[in-house]
């Protein structure tokens, strides 16, 4: 099938999908050190905005310095990027925002450091999932999990957990990919000493019998800018939250459970190991939360209007 009509801006020029290229034998192809934010664009009544653009770039910047990518663009202009990427590219669902090493290298470290830079903006389902020979089904409104009890989620002594590094994302993929063929839509994590901790591009919370929100504390998850996003929700609209170490028995108890991630929004939990998580999916609590936050997406909350970065001429 042909390539979809989208341009990918790269390195401050706009370049043909089919021609955004990387040789199979480069440094993050080899190696894994690509860096990476993804984040939404929303179609509201006032045009089209990038979700929270201004705090993915910031962890995109924060990730290459983790790495150690010798990033040259600063946040101004790595944002430019992005919304020149998006009034290039009409009908974009999100964004993607890619740091790499494209030279071909021998050893570990580069000896060409040139670091490039992408952004593409398109739309996940038409433009990549409907170019293969089968189509995957959208996720399910409810998921269903499989607690992980063999591979552990990143770990801060070999890469810090906040790296949106590819290298990062490998251990995870093989827990998902067993969790698939389980049956499972996604796979919790835990962390070295076996408590939660999040799924693979998402981050994870439980809600307890009195409504308290409990989420594992940041140290050791990824920065979720979703993540972020439910917690000021939260604390807006009253709701207790703790930031702790949660261990996997609290499940059981919990009244809901649901996961937060750019492409999941909030999504209700509906069991784990195929035994169900409280009484109804989604909660009260998830359903509240969940009804918040579209309505912040969409920009129809003052209070979170700042979230919201419009661009002009698309």
């Amino acid at each position: 099938m042909s390539d979809p009509d989208r341009t990918i801006w790269l390195d401050g020029e706009l370049v043909p999908w089919g021609k955004a290229q990387v040789h199979v034998l480069s440094h993050s192809m080899a190696r894994g050190s690509l860096v990476f934010d993804y984040m939404s664009v929303r179609q509201n009544e006032r045009g089209t905005a990038i979700f929270r653009l201004d705090d993915h770039v910031q962890r995109f910047l924060d990730s290459c310095e983790l790495v150690g990518l010798p990033l040259v663009q600063d946040a101004a202009a790595l944002k430019q990027a992005c919304i020149e990427a998006v009034k290039a590219n009409p009908g974009a669902r999100v964004v993607k925002l890619n740091a790499y090493l494209p030279s071909v290298e021998v050893d570990v470290v580069p000896v060409d450091d040139h670091v490039a830079v992408a952004a593409a903006a398109y739309d996940p389902w038409s433009d990549v999932t409907e170019r293969r020979s089968e189509v995957p089904a959208r996720p399910p409104k409810t998921v269903r999990l499989w607690l992980e009890k063999e591979r552990k989620q990143r770990r801060p002594d070999i890469m810090h957990p906040h790296a949106k590094v590819a290298a990062n994302y490998a251990s995870p993929m093989v827990a998902k990919w067993r969790a698939k063929r389980r049956g499972y839509d996604e796979v919790l994590l835990v962390d070295e000493q076996g408590m939660l901790a999040e799924g693979p591009t998402t981050n994870f919370f439980l809600v307890d019998g009195e409504g308290t929100l409990h989420t594992p504390p940041e140290q050791s998850v990824l920065l979720g800018v979703t993540r972020r996003s439910i917690l000021a929700i939260a604390e807006a609209d009253g709701y207790k939250v703790v930031e702790e170490r949660i261990h996997p028995d609290a499940l059981w108890v919990a009244a809901e459970a649901f996961l937060t991630g750019t492409s999941a929004g909030v999504w209700p939990i509906q069991s784990v190991d195929e035994r169900p998580i409280g009484q109804e999916c989604p909660g009260p609590v998830s359903r509240a939360l969940a009804e918040r936050f579209r309505e912040v997406t969409a920009g129809r909350d003052e209070a979170f209007e700042h979230w919201l970065t419009y661009v002009e001429g698309v």
